[in-house]
């Protein structure tokens, strides 16, 4: 077994697996409390080039629950933020930084390669949509996180497809948007089936400036959130697209839940 940072990566999944990893190429769309957190584990799993997607910059509101706002990095961008910390866990890692709105526009350079999995961790509705869509379209895997505010309970967090996807109102009007378009539904998610709590919803904040009006289309509700639910909802993405990358790769535990008793 090779020594350094991913030894451990290689005792959990073998020397295959790990060279799997580093030949996987990711397109990671949204860095905001979701994907942030799934960039940060997949850097750290020593998968060998991410193609990194946002138009933000990082805002007061984002320090609550994003792991790369910090009052130093304020009204700095997201992908420059995210791709100098890959850099920083992972040197032997390829990044690009897009600084895109993803849209119908730039999906070609967002979807460009092709890539080897397509992670959708986009907080508003039509970008994701689209994504979706153009993604299935073209053939791409694609793995698409849910709402994650509005949440309290980690353990009602789940992954499956995106056709039985339960207790959340963004799965639903996906399905129904995606089902008219004639697109699939069956693809995999991160969703919670804990039901919404509108009690933690307020009303729109007013804009900052006409660029961010511009950017993010009208002012959304103010959705409460957690920073352990979040997170929790990014590390899941990233667990679930390891898994979708190694495929019969995946360690699989022993059925006793224990070691097998040595041979004497």
């Amino acid at each position: 077994m090779r020594g350094g940072q991913f030894a451990r990566i290689e005792v959990m999944l073998g020397l295959e697996g790990l060279e799997r990893l580093q030949q996987s190429r990711l397109v990671v769309v949204g860095l905001g409390a979701v994907g942030s957190y799934a960039v940060e584990a997949l850097a750290r799993a020593g998968v060998g080039h991410l193609r990194l997607v946002d138009h933000d910059t990082v805002k007061v509101s984002n320090l609550n629950r994003q792991l790369l706002a910090l009052h130093s990095s304020l009204d700095q961008p997201k992908v420059e933020l995210a791709a100098a910390r890959v850099r920083d866990i992972n040197p032997g890692c390829q990044v690009e930084a897009l600084r895109v709105f993803c849209h119908t526009d730039t999906l070609d350079e967002v979807l460009a390669g092709p890539p080897d999995l397509v992670l959708d961790a986009i907080d508003s509705f039509n970008p994701k949509l689209e994504l979706i869509g153009a993604a299935v379209e073209r053939g791409l895997p694609v793995l698409s996180s849910m709402g994650a505010a509005l949440r309290t309970d980690p353990g009602r967090i789940r992954v499956g497809p995106l056709t039985e996807a339960t207790h959340c109102p963004l799965a639903r009007r996906l399905r129904k948007l995606l089902r008219r378009r004639g697109v699939t539904t069956d693809i995999p998610c991160v969703y919670s089936d804990e039901p919404v709590n509108t009690r933690f919803v307020r009303p729109p904040e007013p804009r900052d400036a006409p660029e961010q009006a511009f950017n993010q289309g009208r002012p959304r509700r103010v959705l409460g959130s957690l920073p352990t639910l979040t997170g929790i909802f990014g590390l899941t993405m990233a667990h679930e697209a390891l898994r979708l990358l190694l495929g019969d790769l995946w360690p699989h535990p022993h059925p006793s839940g224990m070691e097998p008793p040595c041979a004497p």
